[in-house]
């Protein structure tokens, strides 16, 4: 009686787009959080945008805790 034997290779890798996804999606949101003093709003309200800040309120704590300062 002969035995045989089964070898089973996988292969686990990340898609490269989805690591590229991931990137665009982090960069935007450290815009939003960090650097946005009302220009995403401003290409809706115009320059009133920049005394109101909308955004820059939402994610005022976020800020401090990731260490951007903004007063």
């Amino acid at each position: 009686m002969s035995q045989s034997r089964e070898i089973t290779v996988t292969k686990s890798s990340v898609p490269i787009g989805a690591v590229i996804a991931l990137a665009a999606i982090f960069a935007f949101g450290l815009f939003v959080v960090g650097f946005d003093q009302g220009h995403l709003f401003s290409m809706i309200q115009g320059a009133e945008a920049f005394d109101q800040l909308y955004i820059h309120e939402l994610t005022h704590d976020m800020r401090h805790a990731a260490g951007f300062p903004c007063h």
